[in-house]
């Protein structure tokens, strides 16, 4: 999808200080979003005459900010306060078998299991990744007529591969397909027809801050998913005073009570945003940075085991100095101000449409430290 604004008046809006490299982790925010965040609090705060109704309004803008990026109806989408509890909601719901691999973010892995030790409906089949990878060789040669659905991520947020959804959904034919997107979302044009249930948080790559995320059902989801955890405002079209009542079809049933209004206006601005620029446009300044790391890497003998190949990644770069110079690579880093993800002796560098030229400079020099430091 393209947009109205250019992509420097969109990045314009950031400001994180140079040699941030994190993105992967948690997104700074951006002016729109600490705007929205103001605006809510000057109105939770004073209680101005009519202003509460406005407080409570942001649910139908902030679903319809998602929609609209997943190219669904605006009541096909819930929002959630984080991703984790999106998946919850997602896995306490399925019966049948749910195959995924082991290797997955423990949001996915977690709420699968604490559904299946629970009630008992769910049970989880744990696959073989092809180098931590789910692809749709992994799915055909593993699967068989007892599973009844596939979770996998979108972008993994070890090895960076993005999921091939396309074929992933050709080789489990019509069994329920559930993506976490949250490395992702907002930053990969993927054909999110093809999921049942997609479920992202806001404070990594959309950059809205904790406290954000959505839930999105496909037709089929709905009407399979038992909505365990829904509480009384899932159909707020009445209060349902003196009586329970029956939770509602789609994705409504997932809401419990009111959110916060400031989370969900923060999470809808980053949103129109995005659709203000055009996911494409910040895919392709991402690729082009990706690019960029990944040719310094080359230059100093750092190995990368992230996808190189364009297609299979997102802005994720996964750097490898061996495990004798895995430290000394780590302090580089770390010491000329460059901020990355170290763990299991790897550092994951992660880039935005805002990474900048200083940004890029800062992380040359810290490679040139390491390459100095580990000769």
């Amino acid at each position: 999808m393209s947009g109205t604004v250019s992509l420097e008046e969109f990045n314009a809006g950031f400001h994180e200080e140079p040699g941030y490299l994190d993105f992967a982790r948690f997104g700074p925010l951006s002016d729109a979003v600490l705007q929205e965040h103001r605006v809510q609090s000057e109105l939770l705060s004073t209680a101005r005459f009519g202003s509460i109704d406005l407080v409570f309004d942001q649910d139908e803008r902030v679903r319809s900010a998602a929609a609209q990026l997943l190219g669904l109806p605006t009541d096909q989408v819930a929002f959630q306060p984080n991703t984790s509890m999106g998946l919850m909601h997602a896995m306490f719901g399925m019966t049948g078998v749910v195959a995924m691999s082991p290797a997955e973010f423990p949001s996915i892995t977690y709420a699968a299991s604490r559904a299946a030790d629970a009630l008992g409906r769910l049970s989880v089949r744990w696959l073989q990744p092809d180098g931590g990878r789910v692809t749709p060789g992994t799915l055909r040669d593993q699967l068989d007529d007892d599973v009844t659905a596939v979770a996998v991520s979108l972008v993994d947020f070890r090895t960076g591969y993005v999921a091939d959804l396309e074929g992933i959904r050709q080789v489990i034919g019509d069994r329920l397909l559930l993506v976490d997107a949250i490395q992702g979302f907002t930053v990969v044009d993927a054909p999110w027809q093809l999921a049942d249930v997609i479920v992202s948080g806001g404070q990594k790559w959309v950059r809205a801050g904790h406290g954000t995320g959505m839930l999105a059902l496909s037709e089929r989801a709905a009407d399979q998913l038992v909505p365990v955890l829904s509480g009384w405002m899932a159909d707020d079209s009445i209060m349902p005073l003196d009586e329970v009542r029956e939770a509602p079809a789609g994705a409504a049933a997932f809401r419990i009570s009111h959110p916060s209004s400031r989370a969900q206006a923060g999470f809808a601005a980053a949103l129109e945003s995005v659709a203000g620029v055009g996911v494409d446009a910040i895919s392709q300044a991402i690729a082009d940075r990706v690019d960029e790391v990944i040719a310094l890497a080359d230059e100093f003998g750092v190995a990368v085991v992230s996808p190189r190949e364009r297609a299979e990644r997102a802005g994720i770069v996964v750097l490898d100095a061996g495990e004798e110079n895995a430290t000394v690579l780590a302090a580089a880093l770390f010491n000329h101000g460059v901020t990355v993800t170290t763990r299991g002796g790897v550092a994951r560098l992660s880039v935005h449409s805002s990474t900048d030229d200083d940004t890029v400079s800062l992380l040359r020099t810290a490679l040139t430290s390491y390459r100095t430091a580990a000769n």
